[in-house]
């Protein structure tokens, strides 16, 4: 199979379904209505509700929302062959994912701007509420843990990565600083010097690697578990327009630009994939993730086809910023099929690489040698990369070893494979940090949301002794797992807590529909929920019993246990909502058919 059919293939569902099933949605089910006022419009402060273009929010809701998820999940789930994950991120993406997103941020629009939490106060209440509110808290600790390991598995005993990397952190700063005081306004010179700035820390890496500075950028394992963690609580604590937002504006852009640029590789090179469509794994006991196909391919895969996380997005920042209600279709449902291309292109990466080799790079040395596997290319990518490759579990390594291969193979440019490969290590930890960054911040808010309703002062956000404790505790939740953890046992972890956050957002959204008097369409977002709940609580409950207490890993286990009985007691929440509106509905039905005509 060739790599550009599943491109085509995908490339003509998606336009399809934004043409089709997205346009049913924004007509039949939301009815969006353009005469309606949004909160950027009757709120607008110039601050967090601003009414903005909506293609400049799209890409801001698109960078927000494509973070480790897409560029990780795929490559794990390769393991299971590449036609499962093609299939699930096509029909995921479609009616669940790019659904999810759209229905929660109508409803945010709906109610003013607020919270996942708030709206489940107002459509479920109070109960749902302080559920929603821990839900939340869980994923954020899990998701930031299960990226990080990615970036640590990329980057011990590589001083050349762990430059290329570290020196963004840097440029961020100045590009802050250059924005604020230097060069106000002038975003046009920043971007060019951000960008320029970053890409010479990658050709400069071989410079560094052989230098005497090579020692003191040559980290174990352990040693980048703190030193990530340590950089979350920083960008919790330092203002946004220092770190994150100039951080998030230059990764848009090499985001944006690298998944254009491989979709073009892609269709110049249009290499054979060598993994099989599917895999003797689909039964279960792959080196990778544990368990069968169904259903951990599912919460392996995650954001590639839906994401419980894009839910704090939809309901965040971005719904402060919708100008027109019309605009709820291009940025709910476009920039969630826009995300499940980038998964399929992330798939397509890893599977181009010989099926020994993929796992030979996600497998600890000693789990491979029991898959009786011979490596094909692997000694000689590892030595075109100037890395030792075997044993980097995590997908981030494989996924840049296939980007680098794919972009190698353009115009005879094969000696630069180890310029591709470190760019490609840089472009997936930008998006990770990224999410570091914002997701311990947002972590923070939400703990002294939480904590207020205990200690009142902790609520303002403006009190730094509040900031920095429940920055400090926040961090020191997610890196206590990052420190302990890996790959096999955060990341299934991860995609369990991230899919029952989908599933209760969508009971929450077909709450909502219910109430709206749209009980007809309810369907779409009740059947993606029953399908998500089924799938995740079974593959909750095995990880549990297969991965973690075998294991004595209780407290994975604990958190596993916690979150689904939280996610299961909102859902019956909204079940008990749902057959009290329906009731009062066919109440009020009778009542008129037995009312007295004049």
């Amino acid at each position: 199979m060739h790599a550009l059919t599943l491109v085509i293939i995908a490339a003509l569902v998606f336009v399809l379904a934004y043409r089709f099933y997205g346009a049913f949605m924004a007509a039949k089910v939301l009815a969006l209505d353009t005469n309606r006022p949004t909160p950027a419009q009757t709120h607008n402060d110039g601050r967090d509700y601003v009414p903005t273009n909506r293609w400049v929010l799209f890409g801001h809701h698109f960078a927000a929302i494509a973070g480790a998820g897409p560029l990780i999940g795929p490559v794990l789930a390769a393991q299971f062959g590449y036609l499962p994950g093609f299939l699930w991120i096509l029909i995921g993406a479609v009616v669940a994912g790019a659904v999810h997103d759209m229905v929660i941020l109508f409803a945010s629009i709906r109610h003013d701007g607020q919270s996942l939490a708030e709206i489940a106060r107002r459509e479920v209440g109070n109960f749902s509420y302080w559920l929603a509110s821990v839900a939340i808290l869980f994923l954020l600790i899990i998701v930031l843990a299960g990226a990080s390991v990615s970036v640590v598995n990329a980057l011990f005993q590589s001083p050349w990565g762990t430059f290329t990397v570290g020196v963004t952190i840097p440029i961020a700063l100045f590009i802050g600083i250059y924005l604020k005081w230097l060069r106000p306004g002038r975003i046009a010179e920043a971007t060019v010097i951000g960008v320029t700035l970053i890409i010479l820390g990658v050709v400069l890496g071989p410079v560094v690697q052989h230098s005497a500075l090579a020692p003191y950028l040559t980290f174990t394992k352990k040693q980048l578990s703190v030193m990530i963690a340590a950089y979350g609580f920083l960008a919790a604590v330092l203002p946004v327009w220092l770190l994150l937002v100039p951080r998030d504006y230059l990764s848009t852009y090499m985001k944006i630009g690298t998944m254009l640029l491989l979709a073009a590789g892609v269709i110049i090179v249009n290499p054979v994939l060598q993994m099989p469509p599917v895999t003797q794994f689909v039964a279960g006991g792959g080196p990778v993730i544990p368990g069968k196909v169904w259903p951990f391919m599912f919460i392996t895969i995650a954001c590639g086809a839906l994401s419980g996380f894009h839910a704090l997005v939809s309901s965040g920042t971005t719904p402060k910023m919708v100008r027109s209600e019309a605009d709820i279709l291009p940025i709910g449902y476009g920039a969630m099929l826009t995300e499940g291309f980038v998964a399929l292109m992330a798939l397509i990466a890893a599977t181009v690489l010989p099926a020994a080799d993929y796992f030979a790079i996600n497998s600890p040395p000693e789990v491979f040698a029991k898959l009786g596997m011979q490596v094909q290319d692997l000694p000689v990518l590892s030595q075109l990369v100037s890395e030792n490759l075997a044993g980097r579990p995590g997908g981030a390594v494989s996924l840049a070893v296939g980007m680098a291969d794919i972009f190698s193979k353009i115009g005879g440019l094969r000696h630069l494979m180890g310029y591709w490969y470190h760019f490609a290590i840089m472009f997936e930890a930008l998006f990770i940090l990224t999410l570091i960054d914002a997701g311990t911040r947002v972590g923070r808010y939400l703990m002294q949301e939480i904590g207020g309703a205990v200690y009142k002062p902790l609520k303002d956000h403006n009190w730094w002794p509040g900031i920095i404790l429940t920055s400090g505790i926040f961090t020191l939740a997610w890196g206590y797992l990052l420190y302990g953890g890996s790959i096999s046992t955060i990341w299934p972890l991860f995609g369990v807590n991230n899919q029952l956050l989908g599933s209760m957002a969508l009971a929450i959204g077909t709450t909502m529909l219910i109430r709206m008097g749209k009980a007809r369409y309810a369907w779409t977002t009740f059947i993606p929920m029953v399908f998500l709940t089924v799938t995740t609580i079974t593959a909750g409950y095995q990880n549990i019993v297969i991965n973690y207490l075998p294991k004595h890993n209780y407290l994975l286990a604990a958190i596993s246990a916690i979150m689904l009985i939280m996610v299961i007691l909102i859902i019956a929440d909204s079940v008990r909502t749902w057959v009290k509106l329906l009731s009062q509905k066919e109440q009020v039905t009778h009542t008129l058919e037995k009312a007295p005509t004049a």
